[in-house]
């Protein structure tokens, strides 16, 4: 009975229940046989459920290209007459006739823009092409082109060229650069000080107005050759701390024990070293090491260091030529034409071996007086003053920064094929030599020229203005008109243009605005092959040899030589250096001729 005197028995129905239906299902054999087969239906959803995660993320990406294709994609590209990028040039499209730009961007540092807009019919698109150093340019889309958007087809369209404009920003950056360098060569002002007003007066000058606009901060840093920066300070680092353990000395002592006290043989004997230790490293590596050296000798032998140091600085840039490593300038080259490290050293190390003899044989004639000292004083005395300070001062620091300073070498050397840059392995260099030397932090970061290294980034600055508004450039255009399609007067051209140019214009970015104009003469000759390319390295390292702001390694010598009280002017180094850089060109040339 379910009822008691008219009450509901709950707690007697459920257990009813229970006893009744329940018990006998959960132990009958279906319930059984489901329990064991449970497991085996979990892992089978499992997997069916990976599977379905597999399917739905394949098809989503279907999905979404399904969705992309009903975007007009639009591509293109913006370039000087040069066939350069420019990069931020302003794009505004107008869809459909409408008066104002419908979409407004920029193209990125290839020049390149890519468009989506959305879908829908459309019966007109129109760009207009903007840069504030150039000439609008406007594009209306054909109907063809019009019907293969409305289809969801992506447009590449040609190339467009700008011509460049001439502004008030354009004569102001002539005009300045033109100061910065007067400047300079009549040392009126301390070279770092003059570049930095210069590069300071280019910005003020940009916020002037649009006609005065030059770039921006951002835009002028980007100009800036951090490479060459951080690989001057790493070695700086590097070189400064080796210095303080007396190998220098040792070195100085060595150096004219062999020349048995012909100051003539010594000073060949140091530039055969600089030259073939520039083949191997880059140049600016080697002065920071040579230039140390070079110094200590010419004060224990009682002549002017300079007698040293320039026949080094062009031997230098000489030597460089040789292989890939050897100059920034043929990394840039390097880069641009595929060419490798046995191609600079096959082609060019025979005209190089030429023009260093002749270089040496030119520098014995112009320090024939410092050089005949030799034979006015006592070789013995000074032998044995040199040996007397010859003495490794710290032999364990000397130890371990050799250690990190032969890796370095090796890195430089082989790191190329790991794409780690010389900056790179100049740092790693550097603060592996802090952490491994028991040294003052403070006092080996004074040993870091720091007025040389705002220097150069103040003069990247200014060379990139000139850049940036078309100087160069018009300069390249030039060059191009002058040879007319004929390659022995476009390799004439190259080398003599190029070296004549380095008298105002490092020769780094020099190098790097006319590797398009290279390039383009290269396919528009028949015949040149990589004669032109081989050219502007000739033309740009020979070139370094004709004024003081030509090279990086001259820099940075003319700023240990001044550190050491011996401060290499422009006008003296110009008087040494342009006679031998007009004589290694001449004869470079020949070679080039000849060779190609």
């Amino acid at each position: 009975m379910l009822r008691r005197t008219g009450v509901f028995d709950e707690r007697r129905l459920i257990t009813g229940v229970v006893n009744t239906v329940i018990n006998p299902i959960v132990n009958s054999k279906l319930v059984r046989n489901f329990e064991s087969w449970l497991p085996q239906f979990e892992k089978r959803m499992g997997w069916l459920f990976l599977l379905a995660i597999i399917l739905i993320s394949l098809l989503l990406p279907a999905t979404a290209l399904a969705q992309e294709s009903d975007q007009k994609s639009l591509t293109g590209r913006l370039v000087d007459l040069q066939g350069q990028s420019i990069q931020e040039a302003k794009i505004l499209v107008f869809i459909d006739g409408h008066s104002a730009p419908d979409y407004e961007f920029e193209t990125n540092h290839d020049g390149v823009f890519l468009f989506d807009f959305p879908a829908g019919d459309l019966t007109d698109l129109r760009l207009e092409m903007s840069h504030h150093h150039f000439q609008t340019v406007s594009w209306d889309a054909t109907v063809e082109e019009l019907a293969a958007l409305r289809e969801g087809t992506a447009l590449r369209v040609p190339d467009f060229e700008m011509e460049r404009r001439i502004t008030v920003g354009f004569w102001a950056a002539t005009l300045v650069f033109i100061a910065v360098l007067a400047l300079i060569i009549t040392e009126r002002l301390h070279s770092t000080i003059a570049a930095l007003l210069g590069a300071g007066l280019l910005l003020i000058i940009s916020l002037m107005g649009d006609q005065l606009y030059i770039f921006d901060f951002e835009r002028a840093i980007g100009y800036v050759d951090f490479n060459v920066i951080f690989l001057v300070m790493g070695m700086m680092i590097i070189v400064g701390t080796i210095e303080h353990t007396g190998i220098f000395q040792w070195i100085a002592y060595q150096a004219y024990r062999i020349s048995r006290g012909k100051i003539w043989l010594l000073a060949v004997i140091l530039m055969l070293f600089t030259s073939v230790a520039s083949a191997l490293l880059d140049n600016v590596t080697t002065m920071l090491l040579m230039a140390p050296i070079s110094i200590q000798i010419a004060l224990a032998l009682g002549i002017n260091p300079l007698a040293l140091l320039i026949p080094e600085m062009l031997a230098s840039n000489v030597g460089g030529i040789a292989t890939l490593i050897g100059t920034p300038n043929n990394i840039l080259i390097g880069s641009y034409a595929g060419l490798g490290f046995t191609d600079f050293l096959n082609d060019l190390t025979p005209g190089v071996l030429i023009v260093q003899v002749v270089v040496t044989v030119y520098v014995l004639l112009i320090f024939r007086s410092d050089y005949r000292l030799s034979d006015e004083t006592d070789s013995r005395d000074l032998l044995n003053l040199l040996k007397e300070n010859a003495r490794i001062t710290e032999p364990d620091n000397l130890r371990k920064a050799g250690i990190v300073f032969i890796g370095t070498l090796l890195l430089f050397v082989f790191g190329e094929n790991f794409h780690l840059v010389p900056a790179v392995t100049a740092m790693i260099g550097a603060a592996i030599t802090l952490v491994v030397v028991s040294s003052d932090v403070d006092e080996i970061f004074r040993v870091v020229d720091w007025s040389t290294l705002l220097f150069f980034i103040a003069l990247f600055m200014i060379v990139g203005a000139v850049q940036e508004v078309g100087l160069i450039s018009m300069i390249a255009v030039g060059i191009h008109k002058l040879v007319a399609g004929n390659l022995l007067a476009a390799i004439l051209a190259v080398i003599w243009g190029t070296g004549l140019m380095c008298l105002l214009v490092p020769t780094i970015p020099l190098t790097a605005a006319l590797l398009p104009v290279v390039g383009f003469l290269t396919q528009a000759i028949p015949g040149a092959g990589n004669a032109l390319y081989y050219g502007l390295s000739m033309g740009s390292a020979l070139g370094a040899n004709n004024s003081l702001i030509g090279a990086t390694n001259n820099m940075v010598t003319a700023g240990i030589a001044k550190r050491a009280g011996y401060p290499i002017s422009y006008r003296s180094f110009i008087k040494v250096g342009f006679p031998a850089a007009l004589i290694s060109m001449f004869l470079g040339s020949l070679y080039i001729l000849w060779k190609f």
